[in-house]
């Protein structure tokens, strides 16, 4: 598995930072054996399909894994509880996906 697997979701934000718009997707129903708490989603503008999606996955001692995934594969970042807490994960990923796609130069803008 190397991007989630989504068959509903819930969108909860949504931003434009830079050319890119990122959802942030909750109360997900997904076939992965992964138990997701949020998704953020990362598509360049013009694309409807993410290519990058950074997850809050539910652990069994009450904290969150934030995981990174790509096409070409995926990686756990770090577990913490802050990773449950929307706003918490939401100011890590966009601080990760300015690191990723070079985005120092632009700010990210709330959509809804």
């Amino acid at each position: 598995m190397s991007v989630p697997k989504i068959n509903s979701a819930i969108p909860l934000r949504r931003y434009q930072y830079g050319e890119f718009i990122i959802t942030v997707l909750g109360d997900i129903d997904s076939p992965d054996p992964i138990r997701y708490r949020y998704i953020v989603a990362v598509a360049q503008e013009g694309n409807p399909q993410p290519g990058l999606f950074i997850s809050s996955e539910r652990a069994a001692d009450d904290t969150c894994s934030l995981r990174v995934s790509m096409a070409d594969g995926a990686q756990v970042l770090e577990s913490s509880p802050a990773f449950c807490d929307l706003d918490l994960l939401i100011k890590e990923a966009l601080q990760i996906i300015a690191s990723m796609l070079n985005l120092s130069d632009e700010a990210p803008h709330r959509l809804m």
